[in-house]
C-alpha cells in the first residue's frame, strides 16, 4: 500500500503552475506602482466578484472572519443581542458574532444537507423566545437578550434553505447575513423569487473567505463582504480601515480589515478560473456519487433539487469513521474532518453551558463525516482508487459495518 503514489486531498500547486504567468503578473504590477494596500486591483476585485455574486457591492477585507463580523456589526447588531447560526461549522462563524459583542446560540443541522434546519429555527423562537409587542423583536426567555440576527451557513459548497430561513427572519424581524465562506459560486432555487440566486445575494449581506484552499483562494489571507444593501457597504469600508470616512477622519473606532492589493489582484485573476474549477468539481463529485452508488455504510453527499452545489468539500459519512480513515492514511491516501468537534462543545464555549446530546443530527454528523480529496484536477483513476480502498475496507468490516449504518441511511 506504502508504495502506491500519494492522492492529496487538494492540490495548490498545480492550479498555481498554470497561472504562473497572469499571478506573477500581478506581483510585478504592484511592485512598479507601489500599491499594496487597497488601490485599484482591490476595487477591481470588488467590482467582478460582486458581479459574480450578482450583487450590488462587494468589500475586500483581511479575512473571511473579518467578512462575518463586519457584515453583522455594519447590519445592525448590537453588543448584547443573540445571533442565532449552527453548531457544525469552523469556529470563525462564532468567533465573529461574539468579536461583535453579541452571544452566539445554535439550532441544529438538517440531517441531509449539514446546513440549518428551518425547522429548528421555527422551534427555537416557538420554545425559546416572546415577542415584545412594541418593537416586535425576540427575546430569548432564559437569556433575557434581543434576537436580532441569524447566520446561515451554507457548508461544503452546498446552501441551505434560504426561502424557509428568510421567512423566518421576516417574520421575527431578524438580520440574514450569509456565511458563504464555503460556498463561492453555489446557488439556490429561490421559489419566492422563481430563479436561481446566487449564494451571498439572498441575505442583508453575505461572507466570504479567501483562504487558499477555498474554491476562490488567495495566495494567503482574505475575504470579502457582498450585499445589495448601500449602507452597510458603507460601513464595512469604514470598519475595515480604522473607521475612516476620509484619511485621518474618523467617525467611528474601527478595525486593520483590509485586503491586500496583491491578494485582490491574484483573486482578479483566479476569478476569471472560477466557474470553470466548479464545474469540474461538479464533474468530480457526480463521478464519486456514480462509484459510490449501492455501496453500504457509507452515505454520499445529498443535493437538493434547489441547490447546485460547489463542492468545496466531498464529504461522506461511516458509522466507522476514524478505522476508514486510519485506513485510507494507510493506503496513502488524504482525507479531512469538517468537523470533529461540535461548537457547543468545545472548551472555548463550555462558559455557554451546552451539554452532549442538545444538538443530537450535529453530534452524530461530527462523529461520521469524512472529507474525501476533491479538488478540480481530481483525476478519476485517483477517484476510483479512493472508492476501491473504501470498499475494501468495508468488505474487512462485514457484517459490522451493515449493522451498523450511518444514522442518514435511513431519511
Amino acid at each position: 500500500m506504502h508504495n502506491k503514489p500519494k492522492i492529496p486531498f487538494l492540490d495548490l500547486v498545480t492550479p498555481h503552475q498554470e497561472w504562473e504567468a497572469e499571478l506573477t503578473a500581478v506581483f510585478q504590477k504592484s511592485l512598479r506602482t507601489g500599491g499594496f494596500v487597497g488601490g485599484p486591483m482591490v476595487e477591481e476585485f470588488e467590482r467582478g466578484f460582486a458581479d459574480f455574486c450578482e450583487t450590488k457591492h462587494c468589500v475586500g477585507l483581511g479575512s473571511g472572519t473579518d467578512a462575518v463580523r463586519f457584515a453583522l456589526m455594519a447590519a445592525g447588531v448590537q453588543p448584547g443581542d443573540i445571533v442565532v447560526t449552527v453548531p457544525h461549522t469552523f469556529i470563525a462563524t462564532t468567533e465573529a458574532i461574539t468579536q461583535a459583542g453579541a452571544r452566539a446560540d445554535f439550532v441544529d443541522i438538517d440531517e441531509r444537507t449539514y446546513c440549518m434546519d428551518p425547522e429548528k429555527l421555527r422551534e427555537y423562537f416557538v420554545r425559546e423566545c416572546y415577542l415584545e409587542r412594541e418593537t416586535g423583536t425576540a427575546f430569548h426567555r432564559k437569556l433575557q437578550a434581543p434576537v436580532t440576527a441569524v447566520v446561515p451557513v451554507h457548508l461544503y459548497g452546498q446552501t441551505a434553505d434560504m426561502d424557509a430561513i428568510l421567512e423566518i427572519a421576516k417574520r421575527y424581524n431578524l438580520i440574514v447575513v450569509e456565511d458563504a465562506c464555503q460556498a463561492h459560486g453555489a446557488e439556490y432555487f429561490s421559489e419566492k423569487d422563481n430563479r436561481w440566486r446566487k449564494a451571498g445575494s439572498m441575505g442583508h449581506a453575505a461572507a466570504f473567505s479567501f483562504y487558499p484552499g477555498k474554491n476562490l483562494g488567495a495566495c494567503g489571507e482574505g475575504g470579502a463582504v457582498t450585499t445589495n444593501d448601500e449602507e452597510v457597504a458603507r460601513k464595512i469600508r469604514m470598519l475595515r480601515d480604522h473607521g475612516q470616512s476620509k484619511k485621518y477622519y474618523h467617525d467611528i473606532e474601527g478595525y486593520n480589515g483590509r485586503l491586500d492589493s496583491i491578494q485582490a489582484g491574484i483573486l482578479s485573476v483566479k476569478l476569471r478560473h472560477l466557474a470553470e474549477g466548479n464545474s469540474k468539481r461538479r464533474q468530480a463529485a457526480k463521478r464519486y456519487d456514480e462509484l459510490f452508488s449501492g455501496v453500504e455504510g457509507i452515505v454520499a453527499p445529498y443535493q437538493p433539487e434547489w441547490s447546485r452545489g460547489v463542492y468545496h468539500l466531498y464529504a461522506v459519512r461511516s458509522a466507522h469513521r476514524d478505522a476508514l480513515q486510519k485506513h485510507l492514511t494507510e493506503a496513502n491516501i488524504d482525507t479531512g474532518i469538517h468537523y470533529p468537534v461540535p461548537l457547543h462543545l468545545q472548551k472555548a464555549y463550555e462558559g455557554f453551558g451546552y451539554r452532549t446530546g442538545d444538538f443530537p443530527v450535529t453530534e452524530a454528523v461530527a462523529s461520521e463525516i469524512l472529507s474525501l480529496p476533491m479538488y478540480p484536477q481530481l483525476p478519476e483513476e485517483s477517484q476510483r482508487r479512493v472508492v476501491k480502498e473504501v470498499c475494501e475496507f468495508i468488505s474487512s468490516q462485514e457484517p459490522a459495518v451493515k449493522h451498523k449504518q450511518p444514522v442518514s441511511s435511513t431519511v
